[in-house]
């Protein structure tokens, strides 16, 4: 890595080492791509409009939601409210990673988090708690990750029979079982621990008793609370 004194450079070697670092969680995403392309022509979207939605969108829960929302006549603010409510998690996630951020130049400040998605941020996320400033696998593992939902949607809109449902294989638990090994893998003190039973408490409540998908921004401001609140001491 390849930090001077006017803050963090990215480094062309190491995007391209995270591209291949996430590579082979990126063959999960492709069968979701898949089911998305299906599910959007069988709500009548034309191939093109599917395909353009994951090429510019790239936001795989939201598409999931938006699509199912759609019709002959699309009630618009309530879509962007729903579609607002999924996302606002890259609020959180994005300044988990500020420390790093602030470093980069603005215009490669906010073109790097274009690709962020729950996974990359995982692992910057981890290497971060260890130690390690990694946000060259924000932009390579964003990039793989985007060409495999964009390769998946192409495959669901052309050859949407040959994988209808990916829950049926239990693809859907490929990511949460690489979240919680990311989760596991960092340092294991008394206040981490405490943020994440209190994060998942609050999150499990939020999922019974509060509308569709805040549990997820619920659960990190209730772990954050706990940081804020119990300071780490600094050597």
């Amino acid at each position: 890595m390849s930090v001077s004194s006017s803050g963090y450079r990215l480094q062309a070697s190491r995007v391209r080492s995270e591209f291949f670092h996430l590579l082979p969680i990126s063959l999960f995403v492709v069968a979701f791509g898949a089911a998305f392309g299906l599910a959007a022509v069988q709500k009548g979207l034309a191939p093109l409009e599917a395909t353009l939605m994951s090429l510019v969108v790239f936001a795989g829960a939201s598409q999931f939601a938006s699509i199912e929302m759609w019709g002959n006549q699309v009630a618009v603010l309530p879509l962007m409210a729903v579609v607002f409510a999924i996302n606002s998690r890259h609020l959180l996630m994005g300044a988990s990673l500020y420390p790093m951020l602030r470093e980069l130049p603005v215009g490669q400040r906010y073109g790097i988090l274009v690709w962020l998605t729950d996974a990359n941020w995982a692992v910057a996320a981890q290497d971060y708690q260890n130690g390690r400033r990694n946000l060259e696998v924000i932009l390579g593992g964003g990039l793989v990750l985007w060409l495999a939902w964009l390769i998946g949607t192409l495959l669901g809109v052309y050859f949407g029979g040959l994988l209808q449902d990916p829950k049926s294989l239990g693809l859907d638990m490929v990511l949460g079982c690489f979240l919680l090994a990311m989760a596991l893998g960092g340092r294991k003190t008394p206040r981490i621990l405490l943020a994440w039973v209190v994060a998942g408490a609050a999150a499990m409540a939020a999922y019974h008793w509060l509308p569709a998908h805040t549990h997820v921004v619920v659960g990190a401001l209730a772990g954050g609370v706990v940081g804020f609140f119990w300071l780490e001491r600094k050597p």
